[in-house]
């Protein structure tokens, strides 16, 4: 800490400098007196920053991609081929891209699950909850958006079969498809609606809700779990956010890093149902590959419709599916209010069987979309 105190210190001129006019020495001071909870679930606080590191990758990496890439159908396949076999590390980079794409999507999704079950959404943190939803929903849209920018085979039907799911919601699916697709076939119109918005309308609105994020976190501070509610001030345990929460988020950050370089060396294509190969240019007139799947996060949903059957008592099947998803993820969105028992800090079986019921059928569909052809 002395190190520390010597580099913030008045007697430091470029600091002082630095924080005449940016008021820098208000922000450690604010850092340092924020403390977070040190218990047995301490370890999932963790992951919320590991989401963060691989956006943080997914942007930088996408710009490198974006000096190369060139959408259109006559001109996003041949640059993608381009930025591969003759860009200086081409292939690295677009491997990193993919790969913490994933990752990231991964790591969202265990950090929304870890809130969940330790109900960390309860008051006041509702919105902090609310915000992170909507982030991980940006996320899918990333990767949905981002699918087709290569313009090959599997890309352009796996789309196609996407938007098609879109179509089918009441009232709204035709004009969506259509606004999706800038017609009514995936065309290189197409791509440039999906460039624009996987480059800025989704940066963009990510910005501002991780921004909206990360005030919330910060003002709110940590949850503390529930078994905390009656213990006695002297028996809970905290430690600084900075630097010693700080530090230990950034060597968790340089795992990940880690981790993301071995992958993208060694699976540069990627590796099982997490790959990303070029393959063949796609054409519109060609038929379809005999397997079509989407990415393994849309999985879960694209199965469970796909096994109901074309009519569920008065409804085509794929509506009542589409309605029973729409049901589900308002219950999902509405649990701080809904879990009245967390309102009082205490655990509700209820919502705890509700969030493994969902984490069940989610692996098993997933599973089982990757075993039946």
């Amino acid at each position: 800490m002395s190190g520390n105190h010597q580099l913030f210190s008045n007697e430091n001129k470029a600091f002082n400098w630095i924080d005449q006019r940016l008021k820098i020495n208000a922000l450690v001071e604010y850092m340092s007196s924020k403390v977070v909870p040190k218990h047995s679930h301490s370890i999932f606080y963790y992951f919320g920053g590991v989401t963060l590191f691989l956006f943080l990758v997914q942007v930088t990496t996408g710009i490198l991609l974006l000096m190369y890439y060139r959408p259109g159908a006559d001109s996003a396949y041949e640059s993608v081929r381009f930025i591969i076999s003759e860009v200086s590390f081409g292939w690295l980079i677009r491997s990193i891209h993919s790969w913490s794409a994933n990752l990231m999507i991964l790591a969202a999704f265990l950090h929304m699950f870890t809130v969940f079950f330790t109900q960390a959404y309860r008051k006041p943190r509702e919105m902090t909850w609310y915000s992170g939803i909507g982030l991980l929903g940006l996320a899918m849209a990333f990767g949905f958006s981002g699918y087709l920018l290569p313009w090959n085979e599997l890309a352009f039907f796996a789309t196609r079969v996407g938007t098609g799911m879109g179509g089918a919601i009441p009232f709204i699916g035709e004009t969506l498809l259509t606004v999706m697709r800038g017609g009514e076939e995936v065309t290189g119109a197409t791509i440039g609606r999906f460039f624009g918005l996987h480059v800025a309308i989704l940066p963009a609105v990510t910005v501002g809700l991780l921004s909206m994020h990360l005030i919330f976190v910060q003002r709110q501070g940590m949850s503390e779990p529930l078994d905390w509610v009656d213990k006695k001030p002297e028996e809970k345990k905290y430690m600084q956010f900075f630097p010693s929460f700080l530090y230990r988020d950034i060597l968790v950050w340089l795992i990940a890093l880690n981790l993301l370089a071995l992958l993208a060396v060694i699976f540069p294509d990627g590796v099982g149902v997490v790959h990303w190969p070029l393959g063949v240019k796609a054409d519109p007139f060609a038929p379809p590959p005999a397997v079509i799947r989407p990415e393994w996060y849309f999985m879960f949903a694209f199965q469970a419709l796909k096994m109901l059957p074309a009519h569920v008592w008065f409804m085509e099947g794929e509506l009542f599916g589409i309605i029973f998803f729409s049901i589900g993820g308002l219950i999902w969105l509405l649990v701080p209010y809904l879990d009245r028992k967390s309102q009082q800090d205490k655990k509700s079986k209820l919502i705890i069987g509700f969030g493994i019921l969902v984490v069940a059928f989610i692996i098993f569909m997933t599973i089982i979309g990757y075993l039946v052809e």
